[in-house]
């Protein structure tokens, strides 16, 4: 009866899972929401569905390891390099500077302060899930300020390891915290140690005799085998099983058989990832929410004015400008899913109160729940930021005060907004041709290489009207937009027909929706990216049908026109 009771609460837990992440996506919400407040709901603090949380938790840690094993699978060291020290050196910035303003926050609530300094490093960590998921949304993962988000976020996820090794020793009374903490680096250098020699020698040829097999199904069988086998072997050495899955993700992900185990893999992630976001909701004491609505508030504002604070300064501190560095603030302004992997590392090891984490988890579903009304307002702030004189100044400290003198006057010039994969070619052309043409760009590293390369840049906001007159825009024969956000592109082109009404205007456009709007503001001509290389696609099919290249060219003009039925 007891199996059978713990299949029944089993059963209540996935379809209150599948319940909850439908709402969040009807409501469009991130689904883990959905998957957290759907815990709740059933938990014995809600309607008391499910009363062995126990069972469910112990189910529901394959989730934990899962998700850490495909996060060492996915993590990329080349895109930290891409995005470069705001990364590395910003990310750990934001993490300490945000830890130490929580750990303020914890005394002055009265915690101790092993438990101040623990909840310090929970909302140091924003959520990679909902900030990407927006972005792609929003056609701005490949900005300068998603790309700076995306490299913060990533440095986020990889300090989760060494937390996870160091913030149990917390725990500890403070002659002790010493010696805990040698003897937690030293196993997990030796765990390290041992993985990297099974990763180097041993893990390879596992795969490869599997793969020979040419078998999915046993492919994916041994891909679990390992990531548990890791966390198992991680636990012998004192180390957190997610800790070891991490390892063996990140040892697999540098090998040829990365993408495969992570396409073979997600499933069960997703799947059990839905299970521990429900286990993590069933665990908060919603009395003590309900209870204590002032406490929760104060600690929300507090999380997100403090975040978009720390978050947004550090991109202006490495060279951004206030552009990006208020996306980046409102972006990051939540508490990630991670934190909840971290709180229960804190509960385990006693650090955490149960009333501190009900605190951590309202305080993390509200700021998750916020966060893409935070974000939509990043571009309303900056555009009232304009309007002041301090704003003003604030928006172009960044700017170069050499680059009026350095951009010689040009006249029937093409000024480029975004110089940016989709503009390099385009670049390369002009410059064989000696069209005279310059640069506007967010990105300092954009601008630094092109200077380098003799070409007129201008660091600074396209869509800034100050930027675009320091362009000449008022003798310039072409405007060029190759943003992938269309909101860029919009107030790029408003402001460019203010100030010269006959310019020709070409633009990026990622989605039909947009096409309209940015033709009815005067864009002469629109290219869709993804439909550009779908007639690509079609082109190279029908030549190797036979046919000529009129009538190639024919058809694919006629689908350009929309008159092919």
């Amino acid at each position: 009866m007891e199996n059978l009771g713990l299949g029944f609460e089993l059963i209540i837990v996935l379809v209150a899972a599948v319940a909850g992440g439908i709402l969040a996506h009807r409501l469009k919400l991130p689904v883990l929401l959905g998957y957290l407040i759907a815990g709740i709901l059933v938990s014995p603090h809600g309607l008391g569905l499910v009363q062995d949380t126990d069972a469910i938790e112990n189910l529901a840690s394959l989730g934990v390891i899962l998700l850490l094993f495909t996060l060492g699978l996915e993590f990329s060291l080349d895109e930290l390099r891409r995005i470069g020290r705001v990364a590395v050196l910003g990310g750990i910035a934001q993490i300490l500077l945000t830890a130490a303003a929580g750990f303020i926050l914890g005394k002055v609530l009265g915690w101790p302060t092993p438990e101040a300094i623990f909840f310090g490093f929970l909302i140091s960590l924003s959520s990679t899930l909902i900030v990407l998921k927006l972005l792609l949304e929003r056609g701005e993962l490949d900005t300068i300020h998603g790309r700076v988000m995306t490299g913060i976020l990533l440095m986020q996820d990889l300090s989760l390891v060494p937390l996870m090794i160091i913030l149990p020793t917390l725990g500890k009374s403070g002659s002790e915290i010493g010696p805990a903490l040698l003897d937690a680096g030293a196993k997990a250098a030796g765990f390290v140690v041992v993985m990297a020699g099974l990763g180097l020698f041993l893990l390879p040829k596992i795969l490869d005799k599997v793969a020979q097999a040419r078998s999915r199904e046993l492919f994916l069988i041994t891909v679990v085998s390992l990531s548990l086998a890791a966390a198992i072997t991680a636990q012998f050495f004192g180390v957190s099983a997610a800790v070891g899955a991490f390892i063996a993700g990140l040892l697999i992900g540098r090998s040829i058989f990365a993408r495969q185990a992570l396409a073979d893999i997600v499933p069960f992630r997703d799947a059990f990832g839905a299970l521990f976001f429900v286990s993590l909701g069933t665990l908060a004491d919603l009395s003590f929410i309900t209870n204590n609505p002032g406490l929760v508030i104060g600690v929300v504002v507090f999380i997100m004015v403090v975040k978009f604070i720390i978050c947004g300064g550090v991109p202006f501190a490495f060279g951004y400008n206030a552009r990006t560095a208020i996306f980046t603030g409102f972006g990051l302004t939540q508490i990630g899913e991670f934190s909840f992997v971290l709180a229960g590392v804190g509960v385990a090891a006693g650090i955490l109160r149960d009333s501190t984490y009900a605190l951590t988890l309202g305080a993390a579903i509200t700021t998750m729940v916020l966060t893409p009304f935070a974000l939509s307002l990043a571009n309303f702030s900056y555009r009232q930021l304009e309007r002041f004189p301090l704003g003003q100044r604030l928006i172009s400290f960044r700017a170069s005060t050499d680059e009026k003198r350095a951009i010689q006057p040009l006249s029937g010039h093409a000024v480029i907004c975004g110089g940016g994969r989709s503009a390099e070619s385009l670049i390369k052309v002009l410059g064989r041709r000696n069209l005279s043409h310059l640069i506007i760009d967010l990105d300092p590293q954009v601008i630094t290489r092109f200077r380098k390369m003799g070409i007129p840049c201008i660091y600074g906001d396209a869509s800034n009207p100050d930027i675009l007159d320091r362009a000449s825009l008022e003798k310039a024969k072409l405007l060029i937009c190759t943003f992938p956000s269309f909101l860029d592109v919009e107030l790029t082109v408003k402001n460019a027909r203010n100030i010269n009404p006959k310019l020709d205007i070409v633009a990026r456009v990622e989605r039909d929706r947009d096409a309209d709007s940015l033709r009815n503001i005067g864009v002469n001509e629109l290219v869709k990216p993804e439909f550009e290389s779908s007639l690509e696609i079609t082109r190279h099919c029908l030549h190797r049908y036979g046919l000529s290249a009129t009538e190639i060219q024919y058809l694919l003009n006629s689908l350009r026109q929309g008159t092919m039925s």
